[in-house]
């Protein structure tokens, strides 16, 4: 999913901790070894200038980890800081869909989770402009941790009116606060990422990937599944009280509330105390480190994107994933309206993070050839037919309900399902980093790989929220108890409700967007999905991008 860090060096090749994120928080260490350069001390005022990292010149051992805890935990820390804004963001669906919003609104909120996937546009720009006395990352680190600490106190004071206003949730509204939110965050982690690289030491240098994925999805988890948790009056009565009460431990204004205190105090004591520049390398050799300009990284990502054979590529990417839109984007929300709570929906997320981990290890193995892409090729239909027992899975959902909530057996059910369609997500997912390993120009590497990333991800989102806003077109319903009434619009469906008449649903859009989608896919998979496979057998020279020779 994401944009890494670019750093250029003296001899043009790039390092970089390149990060793709599913719902899994799988993290990618990709990059050559970074090139020495002769030791320099320069130092200039401010704007767009050299920076220098610090390297231990006193042991020719390595320290290990336990010399640079500090920097790890600093780290850590950070990356967790990133994941709570993309938890909260990942909780407010199941909120809204509690409140009835139509999926008109759903899909609009849905943009919300595109920055991550574009950070490729704004990369460039936070690499090559800083205040050098300030320091490199802290340039914007620091900014855009205050912003997301203003937006998280601005919103606990304004998001219950704007949950429960009168006329519904105000969604363009939340979603225009939580996209910045998104795009702050997504910033914060160009930065961190960069700033991962310098901070510590080239044998450490590692634990950056670990850092990024234990802490990112950490904080994912505290902003989703633990505060949809704390957040329910049932779980909470159920679990955690002796007594009952109507509100949950916390509401969503507390924790934000919370949220927005931590990093406002986290980051002022990352600003005084945390030293990025040259003056914190006493008794260390500072390398000189340049940064490749703006304009060349614009015209560089230009050049490889027009290459017949990537923008083929590309082009197949952007469109892989409209057979699993439907049940990736709708299934989730589907289950919350069928009366699934939504806390016990996001806690099914906790067993399934051993799988999550073991399964890129175990499908490596078969991704590890020249043809990666065959692992792709065969998990599209069965990820496909998975999709379908969603859709099963939703229409069964009501009738298994009763009075108690559901039982255990259901739960079964739908953690099984979900750990299947986990098995085949993540065997496409670890073919096409693979393969993107595999293509990728070593002397560019770290720029081709970022960008058939951001396509891959891209790839997801704009079929999400196609689907999400497709759902409300296709549904078909009809007024009973009101002669001559419809339920076409939502002024139809008021009128009929003034007339003493109720809107019944006869068809959902949602069994008719899976079916087509499972249709599509099936013909992509026909027709595309074996030219997809042919670019295996390219030979590596039409990968190459002629900038980088």
């Amino acid at each position: 999913m994401e944009h890494p860090e670019l750093l250029t060096h003296k001899n043009g090749r790039q390092r970089k901790v390149a990060r793709a994120n599913l719902s899994g928080n799988i993290r990618i260490m990709d990059g050559g070894e970074m090139s020495s350069s002769d030791p320099e001390v320069e130092e200039e005022a401010a704007g767009l200038v050299k920076v220098f990292y610090c390297e231990d010149t006193t042991h020719t051992a390595s320290p290990g980890i336990r010399g640079e805890l500090g920097n790890v935990l600093l780290l850590l820390f950070l990356y967790v800081l990133q994941g709570i804004p993309l938890g909260l963001a990942g909780s407010i669906p199941l909120i809204l869909q509690s409140k009835s919003v139509s999926y008109k609104d759903q899909a609009f909120f849905s943009f919300v989770f595109w920055p991550f996937s574009l950070k490729l546009l704004w990369a460039p720009l936070v690499d090559a402009l800083y205040y050098s006395r300030f320091g490199r990352r802290k340039s914007w680190l620091v900014p855009t941790q205050y912003l997301l600490g203003l937006f998280m106190l601005y919103l606990s004071g304004t998001v219950n009116s704007l949950m429960q206003s009168e006329g519904g949730p105000k969604v363009v509204t939340l979603t225009a606060v939580f996209f910045m939110l998104s795009f702050l965050a997504a910033t914060q982690d160009i930065a961190v990422d960069g700033w991962a690289l310098t901070m510590l030491s080239r044998a450490n240098v590692g634990y950056a990937s670990t850092c990024n994925s234990v802490g990112q999805t950490a904080g994912y988890f505290l902003g989703n599944v633990l505060f949809l948790a704390l957040e329910s009056a049932d779980f909470c009565n159920k679990y955690l009280r002796v007594e009952p009460k109507d509100t949950g431990l916390v509401t969503l204004s507390e924790f934000l509330f919370f949220w927005g205190i931590v990093f406002l105090v986290s980051t002022t004591l990352v600003a005084i105390m945390k030293r990025e520049n040259a003056e914190q390398c006493r008794g260390k050799q500072r390398v000189h480190e340049e940064t490749q300009g703006v304009m060349e990284t614009y015209k560089l990502l230009f050049s490889i994107i027009k290459m017949p054979t990537v923008f083929t590529f590309c082009s197949l990417l952007l469109t892989a994933k409209i057979g699993f839109s439907a049940a990736d984007a709708v299934t989730g929300l589907k289950l919350v309206e069928a009366g699934v709570p939504k806390e016990q929906l996001a806690l099914l997320a906790v067993p399934m993070v051993p799988l999550q981990i073991l399964l890129p290890v175990i499908i490596s193995k078969y991704t590890a050839g020249p043809r990666p892409l065959d692992v792709f090729y065969k998990a599209f239909p069965f990820r496909l037919l998975i999709g379908l027992g969603y859709a099963l899975l939703v229409w069964w959902t009501p009738s298994v309900k009763h009075e108690g909530g559901f039982p255990l057996y259901y739960y079964a059910i739908v953690l099984l399902s979900y750990a299947l369609h986990q098995v085949a997500l993540y065997s496409m997912y670890v073919a096409c980093m693979a393969f993107h390993a595999k293509v990728s120009d070593p002397l560019i590497g770290g720029t081709y790989m970022t960008l058939l990333n951001t396509v891959t991800n891209l790839g997801g989102n704009w079929p999400s929220t196609l689907a999400l806003w497709m759902v409300d077109p296709l549904t078909w319903k009809e007024c009973q108890g009101a002669a001559g009434q419809s339920c076409g619009s939502p002024e139809e469906a008021g009128l009929c409700a003034k007339e003493g008449g109720v809107c019944l649903t006869t068809l959902d859009g949602y069994y008719v967007e899976s079916v087509m989608c499972v249709v599509i896919g099936l013909a992509w998979w026909v027709w595309f999905g074996k030219k997809m496979r042919r670019l295996q057998e390219q030979a590596p020279a039409a990968w190459r991008c002629r900038a980088s020779r």
